[in-house]
């Protein structure tokens, strides 16, 4: 908002009777809302406008006696965000994405962790305030009161009629506000035009409808529907309900089918068992005779058995204690060829240590050998190191003495580019010079010729005076000149002794490359001699390491050439006693078998003269026929029992079959009830609508509204008879008992009327 253009002019906004129906006899009966303050804090258009984070407006002294108000300003200087407040609704209707109260969320408009919008409006005679807080603090919250100033000066809740207390959640405050003001949708239609508001043009059929219904005070009529709307619902799914149960009977009913199909025959299965349990009763006692004889049988054959058990168990403990005495052979054979591997592992471990240090002794014999026929080399090195060594530093200061001259030569070649530079100069600024003394005396050759030449007048006349200044520095000119040349020939003179020197030079450069490539073979050399110098010691070394080691292999040959020594001597001795105790065990092991071949052939005699044993499988046989018999008779009398149960259950599910019957009969005439019921309230419904006594309403209060509008038109721009090229009325009443009207516009003079 522009300071210069703060002035503020605000209209009283005009809000029809919210709750009232149309007097048609003073059609012009409104309600007027006044505008008292408002405070806004923490809204993005007022800081991005204003630079604020509160703002507060005094309608009442802003506005005082105002008719119209204007509030003008740059764009985004917060005139928007300003308007989109002066409503108590909770919505901005500018920013809001979809008509009314929805589509819009004040989250996207505030900044600060606790925001405010604080109205302070007047209706019918009575203060009221709105407060809506926003808070971005932690979890999103909006709160929203509604007051009413009382008798006492304080602001109190709003409470309505019902008992609706405005407690600060947003749902209780917009019932509270629309109570008061009307819907949010028929205030921004009607009564606030907001930026971009959507035309009357463009709104739909239902739309209108319900604009209108708002308008007539039809809401009472619209709740009736409501309530016969839900009362369809919940009656619709209260059939869902019964369906769900009469689906259930009918499940039901094919498990007692189901059920019924599989006992039918309970009454031909209970003979059968019976049956069953005679003819299994008989088998059991014939294996009951049968299992007692075999039973007898095994008692007379009991003592001769005890004789075989303990005769076969003596066989048995002879043979275990021959398999002990064996185990303990073998156990000492193993452990015998345990030591002869090792023996023989020993053996082999000291030949190869043997052969490796001769393989390392013979190495070292070789690499001194190797060494020491180096050795007339190494002498004649020493003899030549020190003379080696003088001529490389004599060939060192050669380079040295080179390198000065060869400095002292790129010296001489600089200086004399430098002369020559210097020559360029003067020759150009001697150039310079002769052009300039050139000029002054053609300057000065003017006083020749101009016609008062010799005449008085010539030493006064002011066109001379550059000629007479020429004259003045001609010889100073010359003098420059003059300098010049003889400088140049100074120059020149330095620069050719220069050049006999550089000249005198030229092979330095060639001599200093050979006296490094000389150098280079010089250090070479006195690097191979000082190396082999180095080994004159090394030779004392190898020489005494190859007497070591010729010692060594000759006490290895020694050792290893005689088979008689003490360690060989050992390792023989250890060999035969291994070889005599496997013997030994060798022998102990016929006898042992021997043995138990006497002592077995022995026990299978005594066992041979026994009688046959009791074969124990005719017992075991006698006793699985006993116990099938057994199992059988158990098992019919299962199904005698089952088959009894069964006719029990076939009694019952035919009682259970009866009574779901007459549940499914039941259930049929309650969801035929329930439909009718839904299609009657249903049709209530409907008749309530939009479509029902509200178009007749509409289509009553039609000629009320046309006239209303005429008035308005007639009192703005006169009679329609003064604008003869203005369009037909055109009226006509649809199926839902809407009425439309044409409005006519006269090009010429800009009028409007209303047809109809």
């Amino acid at each position: 908002m522009n300071g210069r253009e703060s002035h503020w002019r605000l209209q009283a906004l005009d809000i029809p009777r919210p709750h009232g129906k149309l007097d048609c006899t003073n059609p012009m009966e409104i309600i007027a809302m006044q505008l008292l303050s408002l405070t806004l804090k923490g809204f993005r258009g007022i800081r991005d406008g204003l630079g604020l984070d509160v703002l507060t407006l005094d309608f009442e002294a802003l506005c005082d006696g105002a008719e119209l108000v204007a509030i003008a300003g740059a764009n985004g200087r917060g005139k928007t965000t300003v308007l989109d407040n002066m409503h108590p609704y909770l919505t901005m209707p500018s920013r809001a994405a979809a008509a009314g109260t929805g589509g819009f969320s004040y989250y996207d408009h505030v900044f600060l962790p606790e925001n405010e919008k604080d109205l302070v409006w007047a209706l019918e005679g009575r203060s009221y305030r709105s407060q809506v807080v926003i808070r971005l603090n932690g979890r999103r919250r909006t709160e929203a009161f509604l007051f009413v100033l009382s008798d006492t000066g304080a602001w109190r809740p709003v409470i309505l009629e019902d008992g609706t207390v405005s407690d600060g959640k947003a749902d209780t405050y917009t019932r509270c506000v629309e109570h008061l003001c009307g819907s949010a949708d028929t205030f921004f239609t009607s009564v606030f035009g907001a930026q971009g508001k959507r035309q009357l043009s463009d709104y739909r059929n239902a739309e209108i409808k319900t604009l209108l219904a708002d308008l007539l005070g039809q809401e009472h009529i619209r709740e009736l529907g409501c309530k016969a709307g839900d009362t369809a619902k919940l009656l619709k799914a209260g059939l869902v309900a019964v369906r769900q149960e009469t689906l259930g009977m009918e499940v039901e009913a094919s498990r007692l089918a189901t059920s019924w199909g599989e006992v039918a025959d309970a009454p031909a299965l209970a003979g059968r068992a019976q049956d069953a349990v005679t003819a299994t009763a008989a088998e059991l006692e014939v294996a009951r005779h049968a299992c007692a004889q075999v039973t007898a049988q095994r008692d007379h054959a009991r003592e001769a058995d005890a004789r075989r058990t303990q005769l076969l168990a003596e066989r048995e403990a002879t043979q275990t204690a021959v398999r002990r005495a064996m185990q303990e052979l073998a156990d000492r054979e193993s452990g015998e060829g345990l030591r002869l591997e090792r023996l023989t592992r020993r053996i082999a471990q000291r030949q190869a240590q043997t052969r490796l240090s001769r393989e390392r002794l013979e190495g070292v014999q070789a690499q001194c050998n190797a060494l020491l026929a180096s050795e007339p080399l190494v002498r004649r090195a020493i003899r030549r190191l020190p003379l080696a060594e003088h001529l490389l530093a004599r060939r060192a200061e050669r380079v040295r003495l080179a390198r000065i001259q060869l400095a002292d030569w790129e010296q001489a070649s600089g200086q004399l580019r430098m002369l020559a530079q210097r020559v360029q100069g003067i020759e150009r600024e001697a150039g310079q010079a002769a052009l300039q003394a050139q000029a002054l005396r053609r300057r000065f050759g003017l006083t020749a010729e101009v016609p008062c030449s010799g005449m008085p007048l010539q030493g006064r006349c002011q066109l001379l005076a550059d000629a007479r200044e020429a004259q003045a520095l001609i010889p100073s000119a010359d003098a420059v000149l003059q300098r010049l040349v003889d400088e140049k020939a100074r120059v020149e003179r330095e620069g050719r002794a220069v050049k006999a020197r550089v000249l005198a030079m030229n092979s330095v450069g060639v001599q200093l490359e050979l006296s490094e490539r000389d150098l280079e073979r010089a250090r070479d050399r006195a690097s191979t001699l000082a190396l082999l110098a180095a080994k004159a010691d090394d030779m004392e070394v190898a020489r005494q390491r190859l007497a070591d080691a010729r010692d060594e292999l000759t006490g290895l040959g020694v050792a290893g050439g005689e088979d008689g020594s003490a360690e060989a001597r050992a390792e023989r001795e250890e060999r035969e006693a291994i070889t005599a105790a496997m013997q030994a065990i060798g022998t102990q092991r016929q006898q042992q078998s021997a043995g138990l071949q006497q002592a077995l052939v022995r026990l299978d005699g005594v066992l041979a003269t026994l009688p046959e044993p009791f074969d124990h499988e005719i017992l075991s046989a006698a006793s699985a026929a006993l116990d099938h018999a057994v199992t059988a008779h158990e098992a019919a009398q299962r199904d005698h029992v089952q088959a009894l149960q069964q006719v029990q259950s076939l009694a019952a599910l035919r009682q259970q079959r009866e009574a779901l019957s007459e549940r499914q009969a039941a259930a049929r005439r309650r969801s035929q009830l329930i439909e009718s019921a839904i299609g009657d309230w249903t049709l209530l419904a409907r008749c309530m609508s939009n479509d029902g006594l509200i178009a007749l309403a509409i289509d009553d209060a039609g000629p009320v509204l046309s006239g209303l509008a005429n008035d308005l038109l007639l009192a703005c721009y006169g009679r329609a008879s003064r604008y003869p090229s203005s369009r037909r009325r055109k009226r006509s009443r649809g199926r839902s008992g809407k009425i439309s009207t044409s409005w006519c516009t006269t090009p010429s003079q800009g009028k409007v009327r209303a047809c109809g």
